[in-house]
């Protein structure tokens, strides 16, 4: 029998170092959100061969005191928690202590850092564990990490790595969503000598959005904005159109921090349903801002998860906010004439030139050309600019106020302040000096003038959004950025709009055409009228107000013994809807009403489908889940495509569907209409180019 022996220390830091260090991507999550924490305004990583060989990051924060270099590197020391009453209330990305420890046990890192009050820098080099040197040397404000061969001291968790383009895939992930979690810092990832990822760091979420996911989603957000007593919500979700396969597209900050969450990703697509096809997943990129008292954020050592106090109020009101947001805008396909592939080349084009421009941006150490540059536009904007009542726009969207902070303040960093309804007529736009510093390091050292409006209006549609600095010329980018989609256009089902439709007449004997407003709408006969009949079934149900048809010959069902399982476990559920079913002997049932609405349907078939559609059920739904699924069999009674309607038929459908909540969208989130503008068919006959 082996003898119980204490592992000698090396041992427990390489198994302490394999919880938190998993690939080169956990090594830069930890060393950025430790810049982060240290109030960096800029933050720079670059990475060689997927990271495994080669690691810098760089940043502008406060440094580290000579003394407290080797101090950091011991398992659990930490500035950022003092005792277990800390863990309530911790408002820091990092808090665990164990980082720094980990990655010095399995790589070779130097650091160089200084504070602001230091005259002279350090350097630190410690290998797999064991210190080698510890100098001053000159050095800008700020620290600079650099980690080489990692896992070089453990091949066996070398060997799992995936190869170089796959981990530098992970790691660019990560800084595209470190990028959104923090608009108002200015994050640089470079992968083998070229800029692959770029911001300004003038708290743009929406510019942002677009650089990594394209104009295809920019386009099609909606603003999201809310608050309670406990927590506020701010951001982007995208419109029902731009749904995909998987939630990788669902990107949501808790004061800063990217987690996930299954309770929020459920109340996310609780949202959405309805509005999105089933096994289709919404876009989303929102910032809670919650009281860490709330939160227990030591789940897990990647702190990738967290757990809430109040976990049912953040669902329902998160749920309810993402459905009023979706319900208040007009969610008609638009429809474009021009070639995918054209679009895409467009965009990459404009994306490499960016880039380009990018490459020889100043770093966040370079201190004098950016001072150089600050200076230079500085001295621009005071000769463009006349101030009117020496105001100045200190609470507004476009000047994002960041105060110095002391390392013992707690506060999250989500909590921007957003005060754009109120801003006066005349208040002149200025930026502050942070602002100034921010949008610098995305010039260079050849910049084009800038130009600030000196009469600001109040905005009057919150998905406007606005830069505090204008070029002359203005990239598609900004052009996105600053004109989504017409959201202040009429909406084609309102009842004002009624009068102003043009029926033009039914397509295909499925598909009818209106023509409103500069636009060609085209309306799925069968879609829509699924919707009108479930949500005329869901309505009754909720007002008790079910009626049943007798129907003679009564329809004999034989069931099996699953099947028989489940028409006893909802019963209730079937007579609630308005359906009479009864014992027959042995294994058959007597079904001798359906649902009024349902009438004429065959009843035996009708009935079949539905307990095929509640075995998927594990038994533990809730019921409004299963009376909605029972009531989307209604779509059965439909009208059909390839039937012909009368367009007295089609007006009375058309006035159906101004009633709904969600008429955009059947019931299994499919389009109900669809649009195309004068302007996309004009530009295909050449009319306008």
């Amino acid at each position: 029998m082996p003898n119980i022996e204490i592992l000698d220390q090396q041992t427990i830091d390489k198994i302490a170092a394999g919880e938190v260090i998993e690939r080169p991507a956990s090594v830069v999550k930890e060393l950025v959100e430790n810049a982060i924490d240290a109030r960096a305004t800029a933050i720079t990583v670059e990475i060689k061969e997927g990271g495994i060989s080669f690691i810098r990051i760089t940043d502008n924060g406060w440094g580290i005191p000579k003394e407290q270099v080797p101090l950091a590197f011991l398992r659990h020391s930490t500035s950022k928690i003092r005792s277990v009453e800390d863990l309530l209330t911790v408002s820091s990305l990092g808090f665990r202590g164990e980082a720094l420890s980990s990655i010095a046990a399995v790589s070779q890192v130097e650091l160089i850092t200084k504070t602001a009050e230091g005259i002279s820098g350090v350097r630190y080099v410690i290998e797999g564990g064991k210190e080698k040197i510890l100098e001053e040397i000159g050095a800008p404000d700020g620290t600079t990490f650099l980690v080489r061969n990692l896992f070089y001291n453990t091949p066996a968790r070398r060997k799992f790595l995936k190869t170089s383009q796959t981990e530098a895939g992970y790691i660019g992930d990560l800084m595209e969503r470190l990028a959104m979690s923090h608009p108002e810092i200015s994050f640089k990832f470079i992968n083998n000598n070229q800029v692959k990822l770029h911001t300004s760091g003038n708290s743009n979420l929406k510019e942002i959005i677009y650089h990594i996911y394209g104009r295809d989603i920019a386009t099609n957000l909606l603003e999201i904005q809310g608050e309670n007593e406990f927590f506020s919500v701010h951001g982007f979700i995208g419109k029902p159109l731009i749904s995909r396969g998987n939630r990788n597209y669902e990107n949501y900050f808790i004061n800063g921090r990217y987690v996930k969450s299954k309770l929020i990703a459920k109340s996310i697509e609780e949202g959405y349903k309805s509005f999105v096809m089933q096994h289709k997943y919404p876009f989303t990129v929102f910032h809670i801002s919650i009281n860490g008292q709330l939160l227990d954020v030591n789940v897990h050592p990647t702190k990738m998860e967290l757990r809430f106090s109040n976990g049912d109020v953040v669902y329902h009101f998160l749920e309810k906010l993402i459905r009023d947001t979706i319900n208040q805008s007009e969610l008609v396909y638009q429809v474009t004439l021009e070639k995918e592939r054209e679009t895409r080349a467009r965009e990459e084009q404009e994306r490499r030139e960016f880039l380009k421009k990018e490459q020889h941006a100043p770093e966040p150490f370079e201190v004098k050309r950016l001072e150089s540059i600050k200076a230079s536009i500085q001295k621009e904007r005071e000769s463009q600019v006349r101030p009117q009542n020496n105001q100045v726009a200190e609470e507004s969207t476009y000047a994002v106020k960041r105060e110095p902070l002391k390392p013992e303040d707690a506060m999250p960093l989500a909590n921007f302040e957003r005060n754009a309804e109120g801003l006066p007529k005349q208040e002149v736009l200025q930026t502050t000096e942070g602002l100034q510093k921010q949008a610098v390091l995305q010039q260079t050292e050849s910049l084009p003038k800038q130009e600030i409006p000196q009469e600001t209006k109040p905005i009057q549609d919150k998905n406007v959004i606005q830069e505090a600095a204008e070029q002359p010329k203005e990239t598609f980018a900004q052009q996105v950025v600053k004109n989504p989609v017409q959201e202040d256009m009429r909406k084609l089902l309102d009842i004002e709009s009624k009068k102003d439709h043009r029926i033009i007449g039914q397509l295909f004997e499925t598909y009818w055409l209106i023509e409103f407003d500069d636009h060609l709408y085209i309306i799925d006969q069968h879609a829509a009228h699924e919707k009108v009949l479930y949500e005329r079934t869901m309505k009754s149900l909720a007002n008790k107000e079910f009626t049943s048809q007798t129907i003679y010959p009564p329809v004999l069902l034989t069931l099996n013994m699953q099947e028989e399982e489940l028409l006893k476990k909802y019963m209730d559920y079937f007579k609630k809807l308005g359906f009479e079913i009864e014992p027959f002997g042995g294994k058959e049932y007597s079904v001798t009403a359906l649902p009024g609405n349902l009438f004429g349907l065959d009843g035996k078939q009708l009935m079949v489908e539905i307990l095929d559609s509640l075995a998927s059920f594990h038994g533990n739904e809730k019921p409004d889940m299963i009376t909605e699924k029972i009531a989307s069999m209604s779509c059965k009674a439909a009208v059909k495509g390839n039937q012909k309607l009368s367009m007295a038929e089609i007006e009375r459908l058309i006035d159906e569907l101004l009633t709904l909540d969600n008429p955009y969208h059947c019931p299994h989130g499919r389009p109900t209409i669809i649009s195309m503008s004068k302007y996309e068919l004009e530009k295909k006959f050449k009319r306008v180019l």
